[in-house]
């Protein structure tokens, strides 16, 4: 199995894509000079923009066609959105490192990532509210539903009786509502017909859903190199994912129950994984991301061909081939 789930490659979209980091630099500068550096840390950092990118793409990218300072601008609110909110999960998580670099929280201390975090929110929906009323409307019930969904999440901590639906709402509200409203965003500013856009938005739902399954079963199953993080960490943190919930419900649930439920290091976290992929979770949780990734290619049937579209569907099957490896 891959250890990186497939990013939206698009061919001309490379200059769209500097746009919207340069206007995301411009976005976070102030009269304060560290609040621009709290705000920018992370956009220096760098990153994979895949969510701007879907805004581009959904967007009815076309070859030679240029792509408006709208829709970079929906591409940069979404970003921020991103942005801000990894900005309160490394609070949350204590995370040391993000992007290969100090996390704003190690940096300058849980406060100041805190207020830092909430800026980039706060001009996320300035943005938003320069693109229209139902722009902004969107991305307000956007936060609104990450908030949600990392409550959710919370709440069940260290929990061994969470169950899939309560898997499921989590990660529609943390991950899939914001591919969501990328694409969304990006065939509002379009201004493409309805269906398109209901089909768009049913496409980054999918996808954000079969994505963030991929992501747990690289966790359980890829080397700390391969990720370039820890891996096992949901397990040691107590989020218990779709291959930890399934596996909890097999055979080897038994032994499983008695190991978790309570933070773990080291070995502990390597006997853990060991008892998940001996379960035969990992296998059932393939089989659910083809399930959504193929929901997000079959949202796409109807929309009119075009390299942004074609893109996006490309993403969702790399998808797919990223799990078919495993």
């Amino acid at each position: 199995m891959s250890s990186r789930s497939p990013l939206l490659d698009v061919e001309g979209m490379a200059p769209t894509l500097e746009r919207v980091d340069e206007a995301l630099r411009r976005s976070v500068v102030t009269d304060d000079q560290q609040l621009t550096e709290l705000a920018s840390h992370l956009i220096v950092a760098g990153g994979k923009r895949l969510r701007p990118a879907m805004v581009v793409a959904a967007g009815d990218l076309v070859a030679g066609k240029a792509v408006s300072g709208d829709l970079v601008m929906g591409g940069v609110s979404v970003e921020l959105v991103h942005l801000g909110s990894l900005y309160h999960d490394d609070v949350m998580d204590e995370a040391a490192t993000r992007h290969h670099v100090d996390s704003v929280n190690a940096r300058w201390g849980n406060l100041r990532a805190i207020l830092a975090g909430d800026y980039l929110l706060a001009k996320a929906s300035e943005i938003a509210a320069s693109l229209g009323t139902e722009i902004a409307g969107l991305l307000a019930a956007t936060i609104a539903r990450l908030c949600e969904g990392q409550v959710r999440e919370l709440q069940l901590l260290f929990d061994t009786t969470r169950d899939v639906d309560q898997w499921t709402a989590a990660v529609a509200g943390k991950t899939a509502a914001l591919y969501a409203t990328s694409c969304r965003i990006g065939a509002l500013v379009a201004g493409r017909p309805r269906e398109e856009v209901e089909a768009l938005t049913a496409f980054g739902t999918a996808y954000g859903m079969a994505f963030q399954t991929v992501d747990d079963i690289l966790d359980v199953v890829a080397t700390d190199e391969q990720l370039g993080k820890p891996s096992g960490k949901d397990l040691a943190d107590g989020v218990y994912t779709l291959p930890t919930i399934l596996a909890l419900g097999s055979v080897e649930g038994g032994e499983l129950h008695t190991v978790l439920g309570r933070p773990l290091e080291g070995p502990e976290v390597e006997a853990a994984k060991l008892l998940v992929k001996r379960s035969g979770a990992v296998d059932q949780s393939v089989e659910v991301a083809r399930g959504y990734a193929e929901e997000a290619v079959t949202a796409l049937q109807g929309v009119p061909s075009s390299p942004g579209v074609e893109g996006l569907r490309a993403a969702a099957i790399g998808l797919i081939a990223t799990v078919d490896q495993g």
